[in-house]
């Protein structure tokens, strides 16, 4: 298998092997810097970056540099044809012209398969809105793997803003991939989106059990565990102890602490109101004192605002200087894997196969929910058709292609048998029996009644108890 001409949009573009591989190359070019030199000479990276970023965007750059690559860059929205009114894709299609790979960061959902989509070029996501971030989660993985040789049955807990944060959703999906435990510590109303949660239990197996704080004993030398994810090779199964998992999984302490900053520009109104009354836990030298924490890894993706205290930046556990100093040798092995200029030999290792889930296949289709999808946005809506994976039928669930948002349709009707007359053409409530025989080739979908009069449809008497 090779990675030549491969997009990364999500992590589950990269099998465990070929993380692996890359992992390799990764040891190699750093063992000589100065030896890759020359490698992607007359290669030419496009960086478009709509998004802030410092760390991100200069390691990238550099890496490319460092391979002897050239670089051409757009880091402003206001200063680019968007600003006109110009769509992703035709963004995507004349810089595919002029490039030979293209990484970019993007405040809407899903951009970044859209480039992907338009490009014609290997095409990286540099972060897209609160979606993912892969390549973070290469060298968060990396980082690990380094520090403390496998992943495998390692406890990690994630620390703080779980809904916004990006980086949190790739590496969950990662861990899990790799057999890791997860603790879940978000701030208070920044949980882990249920999309996610479903799909880390759905295709990698498993299980998460929902822990009550006020049921949490020893809170001297605990830190507050919203809920904690078992990988399916772990020695016990949470549900048959409740009470004390907790106590359970932290008897051996925490391997890793990924902490993040509340991702503010994110928030809606109500949370941005909320955050200024509430405390975010801070991760300080007062909290590593704990027995939990002894051998901890303290991890951040960066920049951080108030909750890592500057007075463990010289700790031995602290590792997120490393982190980002890895970030240039993670992706000069990226670069040189997708623009071929370097072969990868994939180890064979054990790795979930992808889920093929059946595509919601009829018109009218419904329209993501998630505000900050790009296939809803003005300029994108005009061409962008909307897709959806079928990931559940008791309660039917529908994933957006672009974002991964997963949503519950209220209503269903089936585009079979109506002949085309209005007196058959019913709709039903996604619950009742009569919608659970629709084939999904057939099943139409709306989120509200209004949507499915609209669309000619009449309540059947399946609607539940609407008429």
């Amino acid at each position: 298998m090779t990675l030549v001409n491969r997009n990364l949009v999500t992590i589950d573009d990269l099998s465990n092997g070929e993380i692996l591989a890359l992992f390799s190359l990764v040891d190699e070019m750093s063992a000589d810097m100065k030896a890759q030199y020359g490698l992607c000479r007359g290669k030419v990276m496009a960086s478009l970056f709509f998004e802030a970023s410092t760390r991100t965007r200069l390691s990238f750059e550099t890496a490319m540099l460092r391979l002897g690559g050239s670089v051409i860059t757009a880091s402003d929205v206001g200063a680019s044809s968007l600003a006109k009114g110009e769509s992703i894709a035709d963004t995507a299609k004349i810089v595919g012209s002029y490039a030979d790979i293209v990484v970019i960061r993007h405040p809407w959902e899903g951009a970044a398969k859209v480039v992907a989509d338009y490009a014609g070029i290997p095409v990286i996501n540099a972060g897209d809105g609160g979606h993912q971030h892969p390549t973070q989660t290469l060298l968060d993985l990396y980082t690990l793997i380094k520090e403390r040789q496998s992943i495998k049955g390692l406890k990690i807990a994630l620390w703080g803003d779980l809904k916004y944060g990006r980086t949190t959703h790739s590496l969950i999906f990662a861990l899990a991939r790799f057999g890791a435990d997860i603790l879940f510590c978000p701030s208070p109303g920044l949980e882990v989106p249920q999309h996610v949660i479903d799909k880390l239990t759905t295709e990698y197996g498993g299980e998460v059990e929902r822990l009550d704080a006020s049921e949490q004993k020893d809170k001297e030398n605990l830190f507050p565990v919203d809920a904690i994810y078992t990988t399916p090779n772990s020695p016990h199964q949470l549900a048959m102890m409740p009470d004390i998992s907790a106590q359970v999984e932290l008897k051996g302490g925490v391997d890793a602490l990924y902490v993040t900053r509340p991702q503010k520009e994110r928030f809606t109104a109500s949370e941005q109101g909320q955050s200024l009354k509430m405390k975010y836990p801070v991760v300080n030298k007062k909290l590593l004192q704990g027995k939990a924490f002894r051998k901890t890894l303290v991890m951040h993706p960066l920049p951080r605002v108030d909750e890592l205290a500057y007075d463990i930046d010289t700790d031995e556990r602290s590792m997120y200087s490393k982190q980002a100093a890895r970030g240039v040798p993670v992706r000069m092995a990226l670069l040189a894997a997708l623009l071929g200029v370097k072969d990868v030999a994939v180890p064979a290792v054990e790795s979930p196969p992808p889920i093929d889930y059946p595509r919601y296949q009829q018109e009218p289709s419904p329209v993501c929910p998630n505000l900050r999808c790009v296939s809803i946005q003005e300029t994108e809506a005009k061409y962008l058709k909307p897709q959806f994976k079928i990931v559940n039928t008791q309660p039917l669930t529908l994933r957006c292609t672009y974002c991964e948002h997963g949503f519950e349709p209220k209503f269903v009707a089936s585009a079979e048998s109506h002949e085309g007359k209005t007196e058959f053409k019913k709709y039903h409530s996604a619950d009742s029996h009569w919608a659970k025989d629709i084939r999904l080739e057939n099943l139409i979908a709306f989120h509200t009644e209004e949507d499915a009069q609209a669309c000619g449809y009449k309540p059947s008497h399946f609607t539940g108890g609407h008429h």
